[in-house]
Protein backbone atom coordinates (compact mmCIF):
# COMPACT_ATOMS: atom_id res chain seq x y z
CA UNK A 1 0.00 0.00 0.00
CA UNK A 2 0.98 3.10 -1.14
CA UNK A 3 1.61 6.33 1.58
CA UNK A 4 0.72 9.67 0.54
CA UNK A 5 1.51 13.06 2.70
CA UNK A 6 1.37 16.69 2.76
CA UNK A 7 3.17 19.25 4.54
CA UNK A 8 4.82 22.31 4.44
CA UNK A 9 8.14 22.55 3.22
CA UNK A 10 11.29 23.26 5.84
CA UNK A 11 14.57 24.60 4.68
CA UNK A 12 15.97 21.09 4.68
CA UNK A 13 13.71 20.69 1.62
CA UNK A 14 15.04 22.96 -0.60
CA UNK A 15 17.51 20.43 -2.35
CA UNK A 16 14.17 18.39 -2.93
CA UNK A 17 12.19 21.17 -4.52
CA UNK A 18 14.70 22.40 -6.50
CA UNK A 19 15.01 19.08 -7.92
CA UNK A 20 11.22 18.79 -8.51
CA UNK A 21 11.09 22.49 -10.19
CA UNK A 22 13.82 20.97 -12.75
CA UNK A 23 11.86 17.73 -13.28
CA UNK A 24 8.93 20.30 -14.22
CA UNK A 25 10.73 22.14 -16.50
CA UNK A 26 11.80 18.98 -18.04
CA UNK A 27 7.78 18.05 -18.26
CA UNK A 28 6.85 21.26 -19.97
CA UNK A 29 9.81 20.99 -22.06
CA UNK A 30 11.49 23.96 -20.99
CA UNK A 31 14.68 22.49 -19.12
CA UNK A 32 16.39 25.45 -19.34
CA UNK A 33 13.99 27.89 -17.52
CA UNK A 34 15.27 26.96 -13.84
CA UNK A 35 17.76 28.88 -12.74
CA UNK A 36 17.10 29.13 -9.23
CA UNK A 37 19.54 27.27 -6.54
CA UNK A 38 19.05 25.68 -3.22
CA UNK A 39 20.48 29.04 -1.61
CA UNK A 40 18.25 31.30 -3.63
CA UNK A 41 15.26 29.09 -2.46
CA UNK A 42 16.90 29.14 1.83
CA UNK A 43 16.67 32.50 1.44
CA UNK A 44 13.58 33.80 -0.54
CA UNK A 45 11.34 30.85 1.10
CA UNK A 46 13.07 29.95 4.80
CA UNK A 47 14.61 33.24 5.69
CA UNK A 48 13.84 36.24 7.87
CA UNK A 49 11.46 37.82 4.85
CA UNK A 50 9.89 34.64 3.42
CA UNK A 51 8.89 35.61 -0.11
CA UNK A 52 6.82 32.17 -0.86
CA UNK A 53 5.53 29.19 1.14
CA UNK A 54 5.52 25.07 -0.32
CA UNK A 55 3.73 22.55 0.64
CA UNK A 56 5.68 18.99 -0.67
CA UNK A 57 4.15 15.55 -1.08
CA UNK A 58 5.86 12.22 -0.05
CA UNK A 59 4.92 8.90 -1.52
CA UNK A 60 6.36 6.41 0.89
CA UNK A 61 8.33 8.89 2.15
CA UNK A 62 10.10 10.30 -1.46
CA UNK A 63 9.75 13.91 -2.42
CA UNK A 64 6.97 13.10 -5.20
CA UNK A 65 5.16 16.48 -5.73
CA UNK A 66 4.99 20.10 -4.38
CA UNK A 67 2.64 23.24 -4.37
CA UNK A 68 4.79 26.98 -4.25
CA UNK A 69 2.52 29.93 -3.29
CA UNK A 70 2.31 33.21 -2.36
CA UNK A 71 -0.34 35.91 -1.19
CA UNK A 72 -1.78 37.88 -3.86
CA UNK A 73 -3.35 40.79 -3.35
CA UNK A 74 -7.17 42.35 -5.49
CA UNK A 75 -7.54 46.29 -4.67
CA UNK A 76 -10.60 46.34 -5.82
CA UNK A 77 -12.04 43.66 -3.07
CA UNK A 78 -9.25 45.23 -0.52
CA UNK A 79 -8.25 41.31 -0.04
CA UNK A 80 -5.70 38.52 -0.27
CA UNK A 81 -5.77 35.84 -2.35
CA UNK A 82 -3.48 32.84 -2.68
CA UNK A 83 -1.72 32.88 -5.86
CA UNK A 84 -0.51 29.54 -6.73
CA UNK A 85 3.04 29.63 -8.63
CA UNK A 86 3.70 25.80 -9.10
CA UNK A 87 1.72 22.69 -8.75
CA UNK A 88 4.00 20.23 -9.74
CA UNK A 89 3.68 15.66 -9.66
CA UNK A 90 5.87 13.78 -10.46
CA UNK A 91 4.92 10.74 -12.56
CA UNK A 92 4.56 8.08 -10.27
CA UNK A 93 2.32 10.30 -7.77
CA UNK A 94 -0.32 10.87 -10.07
CA UNK A 95 -3.61 9.37 -9.38
CA UNK A 96 -3.00 9.01 -6.00
CA UNK A 97 -5.56 12.15 -5.18
CA UNK A 98 -2.26 13.86 -4.21
CA UNK A 99 -3.26 16.88 -7.03
CA UNK A 100 -6.60 17.69 -5.37
CA UNK A 101 -5.59 17.14 -1.86
CA UNK A 102 -3.23 19.63 -2.04
CA UNK A 103 -5.72 22.19 -4.11
CA UNK A 104 -7.87 21.89 -0.91
CA UNK A 105 -4.91 21.99 1.61
CA UNK A 106 -4.38 25.51 -0.53
CA UNK A 107 -7.91 26.37 -0.25
CA UNK A 108 -7.80 26.01 3.72
CA UNK A 109 -4.50 28.22 4.20
CA UNK A 110 -6.36 30.95 2.02
CA UNK A 111 -9.89 30.72 3.82
CA UNK A 112 -7.95 30.18 7.51
CA UNK A 113 -5.97 33.40 6.47
CA UNK A 114 -9.09 35.08 5.34
CA UNK A 115 -8.07 35.11 2.20
CA UNK A 116 -10.66 34.96 -0.91
CA UNK A 117 -9.49 32.98 -3.66
CA UNK A 118 -6.73 30.86 -5.17
CA UNK A 119 -5.08 32.65 -8.39
CA UNK A 120 -3.02 30.71 -11.02
CA UNK A 121 -1.36 30.73 -14.78
CA UNK A 122 -1.76 28.31 -16.42
CA UNK A 123 -0.20 28.12 -20.11
CA UNK A 124 -2.99 27.32 -23.03
CA UNK A 125 -0.83 23.78 -23.69
CA UNK A 126 -0.55 22.63 -20.30
CA UNK A 127 -1.50 19.26 -19.83
CA UNK A 128 -3.20 19.40 -16.56
CA UNK A 129 -5.63 21.83 -17.80
CA UNK A 130 -8.46 19.47 -17.29
CA UNK A 131 -7.30 19.07 -13.51
CA UNK A 132 -8.27 22.38 -12.63
CA UNK A 133 -11.25 22.44 -14.34
CA UNK A 134 -12.26 19.69 -12.31
CA UNK A 135 -11.10 21.77 -9.20
CA UNK A 136 -13.74 23.98 -9.91
CA UNK A 137 -11.19 26.62 -11.43
CA UNK A 138 -11.76 28.34 -14.86
CA UNK A 139 -10.12 30.89 -17.18
CA UNK A 140 -10.44 34.39 -16.58
CA UNK A 141 -12.37 35.67 -19.65
CA UNK A 142 -11.53 38.79 -21.53
CA UNK A 143 -7.86 38.58 -19.27
CA UNK A 144 -4.52 38.04 -20.64
CA UNK A 145 -1.60 37.90 -18.75
CA UNK A 146 1.44 40.11 -19.37
CA UNK A 147 5.07 40.21 -17.95
CA UNK A 148 8.08 42.12 -18.90
CA UNK A 149 11.62 40.12 -18.21
CA UNK A 150 15.02 40.23 -19.61
CA UNK A 151 16.15 43.25 -21.80
CA UNK A 152 12.74 44.82 -22.12
CA UNK A 153 12.33 44.39 -18.29
CA UNK A 154 16.09 46.38 -17.78
CA UNK A 155 15.84 48.47 -20.32
CA UNK A 156 12.49 49.77 -18.69
CA UNK A 157 14.04 50.43 -15.02
CA UNK A 158 16.84 52.54 -16.46
CA UNK A 159 14.39 54.72 -17.42
CA UNK A 160 13.89 55.12 -13.41
CA UNK A 161 17.54 56.10 -12.55
CA UNK A 162 17.25 59.63 -13.15
CA UNK A 163 14.29 59.85 -11.22
CA UNK A 164 15.79 57.85 -8.28
CA UNK A 165 19.07 59.79 -8.64
CA UNK A 166 16.72 62.84 -7.98
CA UNK A 167 14.74 61.19 -5.30
CA UNK A 168 11.66 61.94 -7.19
CA UNK A 169 9.86 60.87 -10.13
CA UNK A 170 7.63 63.92 -11.47
CA UNK A 171 5.25 63.13 -14.60
CA UNK A 172 5.30 65.36 -17.74
CA UNK A 173 3.47 64.88 -20.93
Amino acid sequence: MTRATIRPALPEDAGALLAMMRAFAVYDDDPERVVATEADLRRDGFGPHPRFEALIAHLDGTPAGYALFYPSYTAWQGRCGLFLEDLYLAEAARGHGLGRRMMALLAGIARDRGWTRIDLRVRADNRARSFYDRAGMAALDGWLPYKIAGPAFDDLAREAEPFAASGAAPVTD
